[in-house]
């Protein structure tokens, strides 16, 4: 990988962004390879901490790409922010617990990239906003992820101001779970780590799946979708092995 390090531990991916040069910032070629990387993990890995090289997390867009985009016609920019899109998606919607190690700050595309994974602990002295609109452009394509963390109102001020706000309030808005020193930074990613790996792969899984497609649900929609869910899931053999293992007073098999 050009702009990323993947490393695999057994059941734990560590994927991160290795550009420190530029504060780990989005182009093409960290978005094409985001996507491949989130596309392709192996079977056996089960967690993927997202994080960044150095001391930042990601600082948004490059800025020789944001030059490039000033060329663009319509069209292109366009076939650019889909890749973005994908690129989120991607993430979004793996099927492994996803876990943000925030080291530093997340603007713009990082504070996206903060929003689509399922777990997010950040240090203390990180920074977030929406920083697009005073560049005279918009949050449009984090929007999708951003919003359901974050909600209408929260939108509504940082959207439209830019305003920079600390690992604290990023907490308080839903943004991020919780906030850590430097020197405990990597030991909270770790209880977190552990926590899904007492998991069932299969169930983690199919409980974030179940978040995605209740979110466009109706209540009638959602209530026949769950019920079926877990009829189904009951019958499986991780959940008998599971069920067997509380009844047995042992651990089951995913923790042996």
């Amino acid at each position: 990988m050009e702009t990323l390090n993947v490393e695999t531990n057994g059941p734990v991916a560590r994927v991160t962004l290795n550009r420190p040069e530029v504060k780990n910032a989005f182009n093409e070629v960290v978005i094409r390879e985001l996507s491949e990387t989130f596309a392709s993990l192996p079977e056996s890995v089960r967690v993927v901490v997202l994080t960044g090289g150095g001391d930042v997390f990601c600082a948004g867009a490059d800025v020789n790409w944001m030059k490039k985009s000033k060329t663009y016609t319509e069209e292109q920019n366009r076939a650019d922010a889909a890749a973005m899109s994908a690129m989120f998606r991607a993430i979004d919607e793996c099927p492994k617990a996803v876990i943000g190690r925030i080291n530093g700050v997340a603007l713009g595309g990082g504070t996206g990239l903060t929003a689509v994974c399922d777990m997010a602990v950040a240090v203390e002295t990180a920074q977030f906003g929406f920083t697009e609109v005073r560049l005279g452009i918009v949050p449009a394509v984090i929007s999708a992820y951003v919003l359901p963390k974050i909600g209408e109102a929260t939108a509504r001020r940082y959207f439209l101001t830019g305003e920079r706000f600390s690992a604290f309030d990023a907490v308080a808005m839903g943004l991020v779970h919780e906030v850590a020193k430097a020197e405990t930074l990597d030991a909270k990613v770790d209880e977190l780590v552990k926590a899904v790996l007492a998991c069932g792969p299969n169930a983690v899984a199919i409980a974030k799946k179940l978040i995605h497609d209740e979110r466009r649900m109706t209540r009638d929609e959602a209530v026949a979708y769950t019920a079926a869910t877990i009829a189904r899931v009951r019958v499986t053999p991780e959940a008998q092995e599971g069920l067997g293992a509380f009844l047995e007073k042992r651990k089951p098999s995913w923790m042996a």
